[in-house]
């Protein structure tokens, strides 16, 4: 009989935590195994059509802001009603375990907290307090305790976690295949954008108060002053996108600053990258950064982003205290003509996502919890 895993999540977008997810769907064994997502947004995913031509289903479920208890109760019928013995929950919030509870009452077996991040986005004094006080939740309520990295589980689940073996880590899996460095998709895509004789710094994540892109402006202005034929290339979309494009007018930047959106070609927008930059305030563990270095292409991090995301010699990180002209120049002495990839560096470090997917089954669906 298969076994089917809900995964709890507010949309099923091309997030790092969601990507993460639909990575492991894609590579089990859908004889044995089926995955299920429960969302709150009544819009539809970028990832919705492919999972249910993967046979998974998806169902809307109530989102807290209409009221912790309504969201509940949804999250308790649907367990209910389906028999689901396993469930995931994926957030950095304390107070998103309440589905686990939920769940646990619905008879869930197995219930995995997977923390998703190393701290919050643009956090409330109120935020700040409800993450302390609420603590003790995704601890008590998980039966089964995942992250990323050092930082994500001890953000969650508290100090010395892992080596304590309260909580595991499972690592950002990739198909690294797909990864190499493509020199024909660089050509193509440096076609599309008319930037083929260009040095093109690239940045890919959502718009939103964790990644900084306020600052990632501000280094670029530096780099074009620098090196007047350079552009910036930017994937992803969010809430501060039209506040960063109308920074852009403000620098003048506008014909140097592309916003391309939301893009399915990843290994081939890296490929056609030259350096990239990621100033993150925190991060769990990036899964862009993951790819980018596997690609070959020169990153400069935040030092407030994990050192576990350094698995190559490419990568490089610098405090955010630094001056935005300091960024920049450190970003040009990366720009590598040399490129290659980093395939086999990432497998020998654990990346490759069928031995991950391997992992995460024997974590979640062992008979002895």
């Amino acid at each position: 009989m298969t076994k089917r895993l809900l995964c709890i999540v507010s949309e099923m977008n091309t997030g790092g935590a969601e990507t993460f997810l639909m990575k492991l769907y894609r590579n089990i064994d859908k004889t044995k195994y089926q995955m299920d997502f429960a969302v709150t947004s009544i819009e539809e995913g970028f990832y919705d059509k492919e999972i249910k031509d993967l046979s998974g289903e998806i169902f809307h479920v109530e989102p807290k802001k209409n009221g912790a208890f309504k969201s509940f109760l949804s999250v308790y019928r649907l367990i209910k009603e389906k028999q689901y013995k396993y469930v995931l929950k994926t957030s950095q919030r304390s107070l998103a375990a309440l589905d686990l509870l939920a769940a646990k009452l619905a008879g869930a077996k197995v219930r995995i907290y997977r923390s998703s991040n190393a701290g919050l986005v643009s956090p409330t004094t109120k935020e700040k307090l409800l993450q302390r006080l609420f603590a003790f939740m995704p601890r008590c309520y998980a039966n089964v305790k995942i992250a990323p990295s050092t930082e994500a589980a001890e953000y969650v689940f508290g100090k010395n976690c892992i080596k304590k073996e309260k909580a595991k880590l499972l690592k950002n899996g990739l198909d690294l295949n797909k990864f190499c460095f493509d020199q024909e998709g660089r050509n193509r895509i440096r076609k599309e954008f008319s930037i083929e004789d260009k040095l093109v710094i690239g940045h890919i994540g959502r718009f939103n108060g964790q990644k900084n892109h306020a600052f990632l402006l501000k280094i670029f202005e530096d780099i074009k002053k620098i090196n007047p034929n350079s552009v910036l290339l930017l994937i992803g979309d969010g809430e501060l996108q039209e506040k960063m494009k109308q920074k852009v007018k403000e620098l003048g930047l506008e014909t140097s600053v592309i916003f391309a959106g939301i893009r399915a070609d990843v290994p081939q927008i890296l490929s056609a990258m030259d350096i990239f930059v990621f100033p993150s305030y925190f991060e769990g563990m990036p899964n862009i950064i993951l790819e980018a270095q596997t690609t070959g292409l020169p990153c400069l991090i935040s030092d407030r982003i994990t050192k576990e995301a350094i698995v190559c010699d490419c990568v490089k990180s610098m405090s955010l205290e630094k001056a935005s002209l300091d960024w920049a120049n450190e970003a040009i002495t990366l720009k590598d003509d040399d490129r290659h990839s980093n395939e086999l560096v990432m497998r020998e470090a654990g990346y490759d996502i069928g031995e991950v997917t391997k992992t995460f089954i024997n974590i979640v669906f062992k008979e002895d919890y």
